[in-house]
């Protein structure tokens, strides 16, 4: 069989750090492929990054990352890395230093970041699927925009060692398919302390989440909405924050910014990388973090955290929009829109501040481009999330 390079034309996989690894021979994933973002360490090759500088300024990777291992001795071979944003720092999946890849899904528009490779090659169908990790949204946000599956587990749920953190108290790590059966045979590898079988006891849909978005996505989110309901019953409306959406996304962005500059201020300092623009002022601005601020952030993320676990206790489950509207065009990702962005971070962040898992499904569209729509659970239901997920795509 030929590398993956010779097939990949759509910038997902990188060049500088390429790798590829066969599986165990027997396995339940034997004969499968994946891919892995390129902040995932692989014995052999260094771990790029996304960024030049960090990969001029480290070694070459002395062990695999511990999910990486898990997956081929179950029998998955890694095909390559994937590319991924600068430090794995923004939503929109163009990366200055190394291009963006192409969405197959949407003509003209971005696969959306920081997990951008790896969203372009499962949605191309260069390998079966693929490791991301989601920090504020980078696993379920490429989802939404190419129309694959996508979770982000909670928090602490699988491991991250060899994986380069971004801010370790909001990183997890996630994966990508194209449907529901692998994607559950990828859990059951992953989440091996798991309780199958739970099935939602309640159906909840976030009102709030639903009144941020424009006219049009939420009559284009209705009818996944009804496909869900018409298995668990109809949705109670609730109001998935307890606050204004809007607070969130400053919940989140001092949390994540003193997070960062704790966890890579020394070597910004020492090295006095160039990023590129957007990342530049976000490490400025983070370097500048203050403390009282942060402390006061993190004390209201556990209370942002004790109401959503009162709300899905029992074994509810909420349906929300997992982001916006669709992937936008790359023009105008690069011009950037801050509304969008506000609005993209504050739904996006009530799983992160709770820690709750959340996966996004491939059930609508919108202008002929792909539209996710997310389940969340409480925290250490993933696998409920995961199957409910294949009860939907058969229904």
């Amino acid at each position: 069989m030929s590398s993956v390079l010779e097939q990949d034309r759509l910038n997902a996989f990188t060049r500088h750090t390429h790798i590829e690894i066969p599986g165990e021979p027997n396995g339940p994933l034997k004969g499968r492929t994946f891919g892995v973002k390129d902040n995932y360490d692989i014995a052999g090759v260094k771990s790029g990054f996304g960024s030049p500088a960090w990969f001029d300024t480290h070694d070459v990777s002395v062990k695999t990352a511990k999910i990486v291992a898990m997956l081929l001795q179950a029998g998955a071979s890694v095909v390559g890395k994937t590319h991924c944003d600068e430090i794995a720092w923004s939503f929109n999946g163009i990366n200055a230093h190394y291009g963006r890849p192409v969405n197959i899904k949407a003509e003209g528009r971005i696969c959306g970041g920081s997990s951008s490779g790896s969203a372009a090659a499962v949605a191309a169908g260069l390998c079966d699927f693929a490791l991301g990790t989601d920090t504020g949204g980078s696993v379920r946000l490429p989802a939404s925009y190419t129309g694959i599956y996508g979770i982000r587990p909670t928090h602490g749920r699988l491991p991250l060692e060899g994986v380069l953190p971004l801010a370790p108290s909001l990183d997890v790590a996630g994966w990508f398919a194209r449907d529901t059966e692998l994607f559950a045979r990828i859990g059951k590898i992953l989440l091996r302390d798991g309780s199958w079988g739970r099935k939602p006891r309640s159906l909840l849909i976030a009102e709030d989440m639903f009144a941020l978005l424009d006219e049009p996505v939420r009559e284009a989110l209705q009818p996944a909405v009804a496909r869900i309901e018409k298995i668990y019953g109809k949705a109670r409306p609730v109001k998935i924050a307890d606050r204004p959406l809007g607070e969130y996304f400053d919940l989140y962005r001092v949390i994540q910014a003193a997070d960062i500059w704790e966890t890579h201020g020394a070597w910004v300092e020492q090295y006095r990388p160039v990023f590129s623009p957007g990342i530049q002022e976000r490490m400025e601005s983070a370097a500048r973090s203050n403390r009282a601020e942060v402390a006061e952030a993190n004390m209201e993320r556990e209370r942002v955290a004790t109401y959503v676990d009162e709300m899905l206790d029992g074994d509810a489950m909420v349906v929300m929009p997992t982001v916006p509207g669709i992937a936008p065009l790359a023009d105008e990702a690069l011009q950037g829109a801050e509304d969008y962005r506000q609005r993209a971070v504050s739904l996006l962040s009530v799983s992160v501040l709770a820690r709750t898992p959340q996966m996004s499904l491939p059930l609508a569209t919108l202008d002929g481009c792909p539209l996710g729509i997310s389940i969340m659970a409480g925290r250490g239901a993933d696998e409920m999330l995961i199957e409910a997920a294949g009860m939907i795509a058969d229904s």
